[in-house]
């Protein structure tokens, strides 16, 4: 069964309700969907670890879903967050990879090329977005430490974060 967004949101409202058979029926779909949704976004490797992460935080965020509103911009924007998470930590660890001395005689072209693409994608960011991400996300600076260094106040540099992410995601699946 391929489920559409009625029959995605008439399953959500019965699981809801505390119908198991429908939400045992919607975890299934979720997960074709998903796995469908990733498979342009990851290694065909990493997908099954990206669907069980974004089924567990559909699991609990489930009670949030408002049934006025469409179901499949709510799911897409769960995975999507976590899409970025998964891209972050993914980076983050080949990253560190790269800087390990026995990590020198293997050129991982990917990571380059992943840093290439990120940088090309940072500089359509305005620059204090940029420099935040850089700091926190990837460097890995506390959101204090990036404020003290920026003259930012750490709300400021949490909410360029966030608009810088988005606008990232944006960029991102516009070229997809």
């Amino acid at each position: 069964m391929v489920a559409d967004e009625p029959t995605f949101a008439r399953l959500m409202v019965a699981a809801q309700d505390g119908d198991k058979a429908a939400g045992n029926v919607l975890l299934t779909e979720v997960g074709v969907w998903l796995e469908r949704y990733f498979r342009r976004r990851v290694p065909p490797h990493q997908i099954d670890d990206l669907v069980q992460e974004v089924l567990i935080a559909f699991y609990t965020k489930r009670a949030t879903w408002d049934p006025t509103r469409p179901f499949l911009p709510w799911l897409a924007a769960i995975a999507r967050y976590r899409w970025v998470d998964h891209l972050r930590k993914v980076y983050k660890h080949d990253g560190k990879e790269l800087m390990e001395d026995d990590a020198v005689e293997d050129s991982d072209e990917e990571v380059v090329m992943a840093r290439v693409s990120l940088d090309r994608l940072m500089k359509q960011l305005p620059d204090k977005q940029a420099r935040v991400i850089e700091m926190v996300k990837i460097t890995g600076l506390s959101i204090r430490e990036a404020a003290q260094k920026t003259g930012q106040s750490e709300s400021l540099v949490k909410v360029n974060i966030h608009r810088g992410l988005k606008k990232l995601a944006a960029m991102v699946e516009k070229v997809e």
